[in-house]
């Protein structure tokens, strides 16, 4: 989601936050002698701690200690899929009318968390129902919200209907059947593809498809109340202790999880010699306690690393030349002396400013209406932005593929479209739109999330387009009421990103695939037939040189279109303290906390 920095505060002020940050957070640490994590969540962290309503990277990184889905990503390869409540990785085959069925088992040692909202306060174990009721909630556009629907729309056989059943209906039946849901068993039930998707089994890996149990949310959610949201039961291996809006989330060891192991293979040679291996059959979770602490600027969390408070961040852009040589890229010698490491992962990142299509003034696909965003487009100078905010340590990229992906133009160009700054050419595209020199045109509302990061982007944003004529309103919104706007298709220009869910250029493309829009994932409101017919298509097919085409043509058709301003895909350096072990962090998922382990002598 959208990448967010804060206000850089006096260093005598960020010290004293840093003081009073350590005292708080360490008051959890002397109540026993307990392992304890102390670890960082950027921006006011989650919005919800239900998976059906969440979207942010900071609802998932909070539901993904607390819940769990039926498939992760391994721990040492995250394009690998691992069972989690499953078994054993389901399997498929093709019905008698040559539909793609998937076969599932449940693992038969899951079990919900011990909560008031059953009897006697016993959790009780996982069952296909459980599955299905889960991912009939994605469906419920009053009770959920249906932000999440897209990821199962048109892919299981009645599912569709279903829905739109049940949204004509007086209340949401979650009882009534799905034909392509069957159940076998408590614990095996099949799932009838409409269309042999892909993605599918990516998808049940995203923490939105968690499992759930509906005694839970009627419990929390009766009499029309919304409680479930900040009272989470799941089956994960750590359970929520306290929740502390835009300030802190403490989660602590689920004292009836399951036997679960650190894995034992598949670590790279580089793995090994970084002894990431060496844990292999030890039971999980390793850590008792992960206390989160939201963090709103950048001072305090550099400084709170430094102090050995955290046990990693994810490095501040700013904060690069205090951590490496810029020259070299060669870590601090102090820090290195003190045994801090690091790990540089790319990110399959998709950061960019996006045009809402239905607006009356920048949006619509006529040749005046492009021609003005792509006056915007090559006004703006995305080399100026690498250097300044991120120390030059992103990958500037034509179009919504982030390099790594099928799809990727080759060397991050695509010839046929011109790339800013161009001017000359900028001037060319507005007096076409029909504003020269930006004459007639008016402010262009431009919202982004509050921060000094954001501010100051925002000013460069500002004064490249004033080089051409354009001007810029600035809206700055808390990040939730970013969202809420976005999805409410109120804003004209806004400042996004997008990280990949899985490792597919698919899930990328669905952000411009018209069913998807606000609410949905496609912000943009875009909407091109022929578009939405080849990502039709492609998301039916293997990866191969022919839905790499596709994908090349639909990357290509994008470009031309402008919806979007783009891209930037950043290389992130994550952080870490000596005192924290068996660090691999990833953006990829945020389940891999309970791999973690903590030297408390450190």
């Amino acid at each position: 989601m959208t990448p967010i920095r804060y206000q850089t505060f006096a260093i005598g002020l960020a010290a004293a936050l840093t003081v009073v940050l350590a005292c708080a957070t360490l008051s959890f640490a002397q109540q026993d002698s307990s392992k304890v994590l102390r670890l960082p969540m950027r921006t006011v962290g989650p919005n919800t701690l239900d998976p059906a309503k969440g979207s942010t990277t900071y609802d998932n990184m909070a539901c993904s200690q607390i819940y769990e889905t039926l498939l992760e990503p391994s721990y040492t390869n995250p394009n690998e899929l691992k069972p989690l409540l499953l078994d054993t990785l389901p399997t498929s085959t093709f019905d008698d009318q040559g539909r793609k069925v998937w076969r599932f088992k449940l693992r038969e040692d899951a079990f919900f968390h011990d909560n008031p909202c059953f009897p006697g306060g016993k959790g009780r174990r996982v069952t296909t129902e459980d599955v299905f009721y889960s991912w009939k909630r994605l469906a419920d556009q009053r009770g959920s919200g249906g932000k999440n629907w897209w990821l199962m729309a048109d892919t299981i056989v009645g599912f569709d209907e279903y829905k739109a059943m049940q949204d004509q209906a007086a209340t949401f039946d979650y009882d009534a059947p799905v034909e392509g849901l069957r159940k076998s068993s408590d614990s095996e039930f099949e799932v009838v593809l409409s269309q042999p998707v892909y993605r599918f089994l990516w998808i049940l890996q995203m923490f939105q498809t968690s499992i759930v149990p509906r005694e839970a949310v009627e419990h929390y959610n009766a009499d029309g109340r919304d409680l479930f949201s900040a009272n989470p039961v799941g089956t994960g291996p750590y359970m929520l202790r306290e929740w502390r809006p835009k300030q802190s989330l403490v989660v602590v060891r689920n004292p009836n999880y399951r036997e679960a192991f650190y894995p034992a293979d598949g670590w790279s040679q580089d793995d090994i010699e970084r002894g990431l291996a060496e844990p292999a059959g030890r039971r999980l979770p390793l850590v008792d306690r992960l206390e989160f602490s939201m963090y709103v600027e950048d001072n305090p969390l550099w400084l709170n690393f430094e102090n050995q408070i955290l046990g990693y961040i994810e490095l501040p852009y700013d904060f690069f030349e205090k951590a490496f040589n810029p020259r070299t890229r060669r870590i601090d010698r102090n820090l290195a002396r003190r045994g801090v490491t690091y790990i540089v992962e790319p990110q399959l990142d998709f950061i960019f400013r996006q045009f809402n299509m239905e607006d009356e003034l920048v949006g619509g696909y006529t040749p005046e209406r492009i021609a003005l965003r792509r006056a915007i487009i090559l006004a703006i100078d995305l080399e100026e932005f690498n250097r300044s905010f991120y120390a030059g340590l992103c990958t500037v990229y034509d179009g919504p593929i982030p390099p790594g992906l099928d799809g990727y133009p080759e060397g991050g160009r695509v010839p046929s479209v011109p790339r800013g700054p161009n001017l000359e050419l900028a001037r060319e595209m507005l007096a076409k739109a029909g504003y020269p020199n930006g004459q007639g045109l008016p402010p262009i509302r431009f919202a982004t999330s509050r921060s000094d990061f954001n501010a100051r982007q925002t000013a460069m944003l500002k004064r490249q387009l004033e080089r051409v004529g354009i001007r810029i309103e600035e809206i700055t919104l808390d990040f939730p009421d970013l969202i809420a706007q976005v999805n409410r298709r109120e804003l004209p220009f806004f400042g996004f990103a997008w990280s990949s869910d899985y490792p597919d250029a698919e899930n990328n493309l669905a952000l411009f695939y018209a069913p998807n829009a606000s609410p949905g994932s496609n912000h943009a409101n875009y909407s091109r037939p022929e578009y939405d017919a080849l990502y039709e298509q492609a998301r039916l097919m293997d990866p191969g040189p022919e839905r790499t085409a596709m994908y090349e043509r639909m990357r290509d058709m994008l470009l031309a279109d402008a919806p979007f301003v783009g891209s930037l895909a950043r290389n992130r350096y994550f952080m870490i303290n000596p005192h924290m072990k068996n660090a691999k962090p990833t953006q990829r998922f945020w389940s891999w906390f309970k791999f973690l382990d903590t030297d408390q002598t450190r």
